[in-house]
């Protein structure tokens, strides 16, 4: 699927509009000279994320050997992380 490409003097004229667009479900990149420089795309829930994680484990082939839970859980404790304040898990 080919993405709408936007100029960045164009995106910054028409910024909310296009940001109404992605909102319907659009992807546009945005360009500079030509080239892309940012990918703007519609935000997905953490539970449709992990949908589509999965999804893409299973088409590839991939053996989950975890539960889908443990898979999924951040991984800052199990690394031994602190979180700092604002910081979100």
């Amino acid at each position: 699927m080919d993405k709408r490409r936007v100029p960045a003097g164009s995106f910054k004229q028409h910024c909310l509009r296009i940001l109404d667009e992605v909102e319907g479900g659009e992807e546009v990149v945005i360009t500079k000279r030509g080239r892309p420089v940012a990918r703007l795309m519609p935000m997905k829930s953490a539970r449709d994320r992990e949908a589509d994680i999965l999804d893409k484990l299973r088409r590839a082939g991939g053996r989950v050997l975890v539960s889908e839970e443990e898979l999924l859980q951040p991984s800052t404790e199990m690394a031994g992380w602190e979180l700092g304040d604002g910081d979100e898990p």
